[in-house]
């Protein structure tokens, strides 16, 4: 069940960032109370739940695919997400490219970083993102738009280091890759989106916390 005051005080609260909520746990009438009360893009983490609820949602919102994507999976929603947030390796890369050619469109991504070296989590090293940059020069249906990331699990008020971490990383590549428009920091969740909105986030996704 949403919870509508808590959505609306997040919402204020992150102003002017972009609330995704991320509904993994949120049915076709819940996406429907989400729109109602002003929520614009819906985060899916699983391909099969984005395409069910995509084939029966029936409002204006539009879909972000903000979970570990793989390759064999990426042709059935190519055309249905307005951008992918956790493109984590070149073959994952390599395959948006060729749906998104199949479809004459040019599909909007972020780079997920693996700030912290976890080896529970996807996304690529900070070391290796020039060169991940570099290879993007040679696509045509790609749009990088900036950077996604996930905080270690830790303390909430110890991870704000990554949030600032992150944002000088995306920084730093903007001005050694002008052609693109990387203006987009997606990071924040439900118990550390505060941190994350401090040192720029202009998505923060959030699911847990939208919820009774």
């Amino acid at each position: 069940m949403i919870n509508e005051k808590e959505v609306l005080k997040i919402m204020e609260e992150i102003k002017p960032a972009t609330l995704i909520a991320a509904t993994k746990y949120v049915d076709v009438s819940g996406l429907e109370e989400l729109e109602k009360l002003g929520i614009k893009i819906f985060g899916e983490n699983k391909v099969t739940s984005l395409l069910e609820k995509y084939n029966t949602y029936r409002g204006s919102c539009s879909f972000h695919m903000i979970g570990t994507l793989q390759t064999n999976k990426v042709k059935y929603i190519i055309d249905k997400v307005e951008m992918i947030h956790s493109v984590d390796s070149i073959r994952l890369i390599d395959e948006i490219e060729k749906q998104a050619q199949k479809h004459n469109i040019k599909m909007k991504i972020l780079v997920q970083v693996n700030i912290a070296k976890e080896e529970s989590k996807h996304g690529f090293l900070t070391e290796d993102l020039k060169n991940v940059f570099e290879y993007l020069k040679t696509k045509t249906n790609i749009e990088p738009r900036g950077l996604m990331m996930m905080a270690p699990n830790i303390e909430s008020s110890k991870t704000e280091k990554y949030f600032q971490e992150i944002k000088e990383i995306r920084d730093n590549l903007q001005k050694e890759f002008p052609e693109f428009n990387l203006n987009e920091l997606s990071m924040g969740m439900s118990n550390d989106y505060l941190y994350a909105i401090k040192h720029g986030a202009t998505y923060v996704r959030i699911g847990r916390a939208l919820l009774k």
